[in-house]
């Protein structure tokens, strides 16, 4: 394809966008507009998710099943997202890092607080 066939008349305008937004995700285009986030497919996001979830799991695992008197394991950090400003902030920006506007703690970036959850369910 020529591009200067759009200045020729043989491309159109119509036609030059739908080739633009119909690029391939790993091409040129996207990552300068998405940077990082061009090469994370839903895969590869769901797989981040379940390795949280699964460091989640063995961090309660260990908590709950230590002696009172050894140290408690400090709570796992989540797999950096291509999104985030700062990949292991555990407090979502606009919030305080002691939890919710509610006030209840937030265990994750992700994680909804108690008034979110309630304003989805009713």
């Amino acid at each position: 394809m020529d591009l200067l066939d759009r200045y020729r008349g043989g491309l159109s305008s119509r036609r030059l966008a739908v080739l633009i937004r119909h690029l391939p995700r790993d091409s040129a285009v996207n990552r300068d507009l998405f940077g990082e986030a061009a090469d994370w497919s839903v895969g590869d996001h769901l797989l981040a998710a379940a390795v949280d979830h699964l460091a989640a799991a063995n961090w309660m695992f260990s908590a709950v099943n230590s002696d009172e008197d050894a140290a408690r394991p400090d709570p796992p950090q989540p797999v950096p997202r291509p999104a985030d400003g700062r990949p292991n902030d555990p407090a979502p920006s606009g919030s305080s890092a002691a939890g919710d506007p509610d006030g209840a703690p937030r265990a994750g970036r992700d994680q909804p607080g108690a008034a979110e959850l309630l304003s989805f369910f009713t």
